[in-house]
């Protein structure tokens, strides 16, 4: 996986092309609601959090929240565009949070864990800053379960090029398991449509997505003339949905 640099990559784009519309956000919400402890106020640190487009709404629905980014211009952009009182945007990462110990009621990781550098350090870093009985919420791909997003056809090479950026379930749950947390759950969230063909096709074109960074000019120019020519056919058609998985662990 080629690295991504977002304070020079990205982050200018990024809160456009990875947008939420209201109803994407109220279904996610709820799905973290469903596997998170029951009481509440509950701190929260959401890791990863680039330009904060969940961290406001974990605030409004569950309590504090510390929004966790290595980017510094990531979390510029989430301080401009993101604020609430309750949220509080800090340099850190999965490995190295900038927490006290049992502080964190729970955490997420959407779309952040193969990022991650150091997995086993960031596993025990993890344990440190979440109280016993904390949930850890793993929004991430898999690499044999992996959700096929209507456009990645287009793409050359575009689904095992993206697949080859995920580790697979069971190498993920034994990392955990094997450092002391419990798997509470798995399943799938089917997040409702991003708008329009031609709607996702505009957000497309930003390359916020870590895939784009995996292929060469070639197959990025060959993806998207065709991924243009299939829209072109139909652009105020839905965008298709698709399930998407959320592992959920608990620290003992």
């Amino acid at each position: 996986m080629r690295r991504i640099d977002y304070d020079t990559e990205q982050y200018q784009d990024y809160a456009r092309g990875r947008a939420l519309a209201e109803q994407q956000l109220r279904t996610w919400i709820a799905a973290f609601e469903a596997v998170m402890p029951e009481r509440r106020p509950l701190a929260g640190l959401d890791v990863g959090s680039g330009t904060g487009r969940f961290t406001p709404a974990l605030a409004r629905t569950f309590g504090p929240v510390t929004g966790v980014e290595p980017s510094v211009r990531m979390r510029e952009v989430a301080q401009a565009q993101s604020p609430h009182p309750g949220v509080r945007y800090l340099a850190g990462s999965a490995e190295d949070l900038p927490v006290p110990s049992g502080s964190a009621d729970y955490a997420l990781l959407f779309l952040s864990w193969h990022h991650v550098q150091d997995k086993p350090r960031a596993v025990r870093e993890l344990a440190r800053v979440l109280r016993p009985g904390g949930r850890l919420l793993l929004r991430a791909n898999f690499r044999d379960h992996h959700p096929r997003p209507w456009w990645l056809e287009h793409f050359p090479r575009g689904y095992e090029a993206d697949a080859a950026l995920f580790q697979p379930l069971h190498e993920v749950i034994e990392m955990f398991t094997s450092a002391g947390w419990r798997v509470t759950g798995f399943g799938t969230v089917t997040e409702p449509s991003s708008g329009t063909c031609g709607d996702m096709l505009e957000r497309l074109r930003l390359r916020t997505l870590s895939f784009f960074a995996q292929l060469s000019p070639e197959e990025l120019e060959a993806g998207f003339r065709r991924l243009e020519q299939a829209v072109a056919a139909d652009p105020d058609a839905p965008a298709p949905e698709f399930a998407e998985p959320l592992l959920t662990l608990e620290r003992r």
